[in-house]
């Protein structure tokens, strides 16, 4: 079959083939030798086709309190979030401490509340709440490094790393931490009863593990099996890339990589914007183009164990702060890169404020305007509703090995992505321009099929495939 590419799931990403940019005249994948390797975990089945929420409690709200988010968990439940992830919900350190607030991740007590968004008892109540609605509740984990006054700097200055003059040091340019030691098992034990804590005491679900690959695998794989004694259908994510933390404790992990070529392509488009504070211009990317994401996904496919997740996204914390907005980075693609971030294997990430088209950064150590939820930005709310239907209710978008493989077809123009995916007999079709320019869609060899069934998710219309797209033009077609 020239010129149409098979690429048949092998991770939580997908196991694909080898194929360079322009994918012309590239083989089948079913020839090419991969690693057996799956996952020792059986991920919760509700996971399978999730949508993950990143909640900014501080920004969130005018009064950035627990009590005030609860009320926008009817309009979240209606959006269709089925994760909420809550950065760090503990209390923050004084000493050294950035800004006014701090920073979330500099944690001053691991079983304590910041009193900043309410009390534990609140908290406990909201994540009750959102069990009965439906969704699942993880809070972020800080296991790398604690505040410069945690409490165990003073009850337990051996449970840290030392320089060569015996002095607290903090990882990087984090000068409002200081980084843990490893190598004591005493402190190894202490931070899995912490974790504990809030699974047993306050019902939490799981956790989003800071900086996780900083921490060495050994203890995560240690860690794991006993958070989950007392939560069976527990889940872990891990701000890594890191695949062998994904064979026995991690369930997902961000997928950094597809972040940065999302980024890469859109600056060879024109459509990246952002500059460093003080500098004058953009910084410089590699050029890259939509069918590089096909070599990106076979060296996933090569690297990560069977079975597990990525987590896609065009925006979080880190990226919103400290590298702009998804405007800033994606311009008009935007749109088209979140459309990729559902339609690839993985699971879908939204962060605070994207369901409104907020287009501004968050500041991180102050306390900032919330973004505006009512009335709706129906744009933007509408077109992410549309989106976490699809992933909840097309089997082919099941994260895992049992999403349905990638049908790639190439055409003439390397900026147009299109692809199918296929289970239980229910296709969903994905062609989208995430280059600088209007183009025609020329097929270099077969092109999509759609059936008498298919309509366009974004209007509900039986509808032709397209002979021509603008740039950031999107089409998901759905039977």
């Amino acid at each position: 079959m020239k010129n149409l590419i098979v690429l048949p799931l092998a991770v939580g990403i997908v196991a694909a083939v080898a194929v360079m940019a322009g994918c012309r005249g590239a083989s089948s994948s079913k020839n090419i030798e991969r690693d057996s390797t799956f996952t020792t975990l059986r991920h919760p089945e509700w996971s399978r086709n999730a949508v993950i929420y990143e909640v900014n409690l501080r920004q969130y709200t005018r009064e950035g309190t627990v009590e005030a988010f609860a009320r926008e968990l009817p309009r979240l439940k209606e959006l269709g979030v089925d994760v909420l992830w809550f950065m760090p919900v503990h209390p923050i350190s004084e000493l050294n401490r950035k800004g006014t607030l701090g920073s979330y991740y500099a944690v001053r007590d691991y079983t304590g509340f910041n009193p900043e968004f309410g009390t534990v008892d609140e908290f406990r109540k909201l994540v009750g709440t959102a069990h009965r609605m439906g969704m699942k509740v993880l809070i972020d984990w800080v296991a790398n490094h604690t505040g410069c006054d945690n409490i165990w700097v003073q009850e337990h200055p051996d449970w840290y790393v030392r320089d060569s003059l015996g002095r607290m040091v903090g990882p990087y340019d984090w000068t409002d931490t200081y980084k843990l030691d490893y190598s004591n098992r005493q402190m190894r034990r202490a931070m899995v009863d912490a974790m504990r804590y809030w699974v047993d005491e306050v019902g939490v679900d799981g956790f989003r593990c800071d900086v996780a690959g900083e921490v060495p695998v050994d203890f995560w794989d240690w860690a794991r099996p006993q958070l989950q004694e007392g939560k069976p259908d527990l889940f872990m994510l891990a701000e890594a890339s890191v695949p062998e933390l994904q064979k026995n404790a991690f369930d997902m992990g961000y997928n950094w990589p597809m972040k940065d070529l999302f980024s890469e392509i859109a600056a060879t488009s024109g459509q990246y914007f952002f500059k460093k504070e003080g500098e004058g211009t953009v910084r410089a990317f590699p050029e890259r183009h939509a069918t590089d994401i096909d070599s990106l996904l076979a060296l996933q496919a090569r690297q990560y164990p069977k079975d597990t997740y990525l987590m896609n996204m065009t925006s979080n914390h880190d990226l919103n702060s400290w590298e702009g907005t998804e405007f800033d980075r994606l311009g008009i693609l935007a749109k088209p890169f979140a459309v990729l971030t559902y339609t690839l294997p993985g699971m879908p990430l939204i962060y605070t404020g994207q369901e409104t088209g907020f287009a501004r950064p968050f500041e991180f150590f102050e306390k900032d305007l919330p973004p505006q939820w009512e009335p709706r930005v129906k744009e933007y709310f509408d077109f992410y509703k549309a989106l976490n239907h699809l992933k909840h209710t097309h089997p082919a978008l099941r994260a895992g090995v049992e999403g349905g493989d990638i049908v790639r077809y190439p055409t003439a123009n390397p900026d147009i992505y299109a692809f199918s995916r296929t289970a239980d007999g229910h296709t969903v079709t994905v062609i989208v321009n995430i280059g600088k320019g209007d183009t025609y869609v020329e097929f270099t060899g077969e092109a999509p099929v759609l059936s008498k069934s298919s309509v366009n998710l974004f209007t509900g219309r039986h509808e032709a495939l397209p002979g021509y797209l603008m740039p950031g033009a999107h089409m998901v077609y759905v039977d």
